[in-house]
């Protein structure tokens, strides 16, 4: 018997163990939106076996009408109860590798495009570990962005509803065996934030997708509305997802070394290098949303140029302080993405740019010691320090360019997401804004 067929009746025996009724099967379109079905516990063991099969012509992105034909195969290694719905008749869920009618994997997953890009890594010897700092705002509705709070940074008095509801989601993430390292209430009123443990890069994108759903229904049940918009309300901060990032080989963390002033690997320095010469390419795949560009602007703690630093939270990249004795804590943080990015597609891009920094001995720029925000213009440029881009029109410039982009999502997901984001700015660029009408229409 092998390995993958124990999993198989490991799932099925435990789905019967704990009497689950549903099995949610869960993936995602090529902007990162959740999608799945639900079959009856009866079926799961065909399922795990041959597949699930669905029309693909009708998820964003996926395939043409001639060509929709796609199934879902389970992943045995995600099975999880749902902790909030009930314990008896209980629902589980599962995410998916999509296939085509034939067996083999379909280019238009953005999960086989994780994996395809780790199983580069892992014939160099690496595995790509990722931890996430992960924000988002409660509101009172999804209609207009009302506060559900108006605390401030680390405040501990309980704020009802919004304290509760990200209390119960460590809680629930924790029964689906997702580890929280910390939660805390976040600078912008009734922004907060859960910083997930670091895991291998493909777990990691999984318990991402999860935690968003958990946070958003738990705060639906509430009669709450949990927002990942990066920036829903003018003049405070936006919303970041900041990835903690660390290569492993043979056990050993690949971004330490011990003769180094701060401990940092010349690998950790040419992965830098590599996300900091690709960082505008790669922007549209890290912040893919028009609104995203409304939070990378000065003055609110989002990067906006391409500098690293030790400890400053003013960079693209920033190197946590070393504790003594625990080299698996040295790690790259980077901070450009936001919460409502694609995360399977947004860490095979950082990947990329990392890992081509490595491979090519790029020159690392020294880290920097003062603010970069009040440099010249000038003096960004005699450092070599680049900007991200300003606007989702630029984005797409930068990305269609982009061969390490192109290479990093496959041709499939490469083209249509970039058809995608070209509709939606065209979209905006068409449409007349309310800043507009107030702005214009009275002096035009």
């Amino acid at each position: 018997m092998t390995t993958e067929t124990k999993d198989r009746d490991w799932v099925v025996r435990l789905a019967r163990e704990k009497d689950v009724k549903f099995v949610r099967l869960w993936f995602t379109d090529i902007l990162g939106h959740l999608k799945g079905f639900a079959i009856n516990v009866d079926d799961l063991e065909e399922a795990l076996e041959l597949g699930v099969g669905f029309d693909g012509s009708a998820i964003d992105g996926f395939a043409r009408s001639h060509e929709s034909d796609m199934r879902a195969f389970p992943d045995p290694a995600t099975f999880t109860l749902l902790p909030w719905r009930p314990k008896q008749n209980a629902v589980a869920r599962m995410f998916c590798d999509i296939r085509r009618p034939r067996g083999e994997p379909f280019a238009g997953d953005p999960r086989y495009v994780l994996k395809r890009n780790l199983e580069k890594l892992v014939r160099l010897g690496f595995t790509y570990n990722i931890g996430t700092e992960l924000e988002f705002f409660y509101m009172k509705s999804s209609e207009k962005p009302e506060l559900l709070d108006h605390s401030g940074y680390f405040d501990q008095l309980s704020t009802y509803p919004a304290s509760d509801l990200r209390r119960d989601t460590v809680l629930n993430l924790a029964e689906m065996g997702i580890s929280v390292k910390y939660s805390h209430h976040e600078d912008a009123p009734s922004q907060h934030e859960i910083d997930l443990e670091y895991a291998d890069a493909l777990t990691m994108a999984d318990n991402l997708m999860t935690a968003k759903l958990v946070i958003k229904e738990l705060a639906q049940i509430q009669g709450a509305y949990a927002s990942f918009m990066p920036k829903p309300i003018s003049g405070i901060n936006g919303s970041g997802m900041h990835f903690h990032q660390s290569l492993f080989k043979e056990g050993r963390n690949a971004f330490f070394d011990n003769d180094d002033d701060h401990y940092l690997s010349r690998s950790a320095k040419q992965f830098i290098a590599g996300l900091l010469r690709h960082a505008p390419e790669i922007t549209l795949v890290t912040n893919q949303w028009i609104n995203s560009y409304k939070r990378l602007v000065p003055g609110h703690e989002a990067p906006v140029y391409a500098s690293w630093s030790y400890l400053s939270r003013s960079d693209l990249v920033r190197v946590p302080d070393y504790k003594p004795g625990f080299e698996d804590s040295i790690r790259l943080e980077y901070r450009a993405p936001d919460p409502a990015c694609n995360p399977y597609l947004a860490f095979s891009a950082m990947l990329a740019a990392g890992m081509k920094g490595i491979q090519e001995n790029y020159p690392v720029l020294p880290p920097l010691t003062g603010s970069v925000f009040e440099m010249t213009p000038q003096r960004r440029q005699s450092l070599g320090i680049g900007q991200l881009p300003g606007s989702l029109g630029e984005a797409i410039i930068l990305a269609e360019r982009s061969e390490l982009v192109h290479d990093a999502l496959g041709d499939h997901i490469f083209t249509s997401f970039l058809q995608n984001k070209k509709l939606e700015w065209e979209d905006y660029r068409s449409t007349v804004t309310d800043y507009e009408i107030s702005r214009y229409l009275p002096v035009l």
